[in-house]
């Protein structure tokens, strides 16, 4: 498994705890990793990328979540399943805010995760929401 598909999926896991923990288990952050990664060889850029994911989720979830929330205009947040709303989040925010990433990039990793932990119908549930943010915010795939 490539790096940065392994780091978004540590960083989707982290996320889903954090929903159900609280804002404060970000701290636990390192740890997580380290116990995930401790029997793996090479680790340092995957930790690194995971962190940034979920700093940069945690940092820009107000922004991630209004603009999930009205492209999912009949679905409430509260409501969507904690693994896709987090495969959304982590795709909103490589779209946005990662500079480094093609947004077609972005859309297809969400849509990997959803469809890998969470259901078949996710991958299109995650790719229909980060698709209308991609056109709302006019951004190229």
């Amino acid at each position: 498994m490539r790096v940065r598909t392994r780091a978004r999926e540590l960083a989707l896991q982290f996320l889903f705890q954090v929903d159900f923990q609280g804002d404060g288990y970000a701290s636990e952050l390192d740890a997580f990793l380290d116990e995930q990664l401790w029997c793996k060889p090479d680790t340092t850029e995957a930790k690194i990328f995971a962190r940034a994911l979920v700093h940069g989720v945690i940092e820009h979830r107000e922004e991630i979540d209004a603009l999930v929330a009205k492209a999912a205009s009949n679905w409430d947040l509260d409501r969507m399943a904690a693994v896709d709303r987090n495969a959304l989040r982590i795709g909103c925010y490589e779209m946005l805010h990662g500079d480094d990433i093609p947004t077609k990039v972005a859309i297809n990793e969400a849509i990997e995760l959803g469809k890998r932990y969470s259901t078949e119908a996710s991958g299109a549930f995650v790719n229909g929401i980060l698709d209308r943010i991609r056109k709302d915010q006019g951004l190229r795939t």
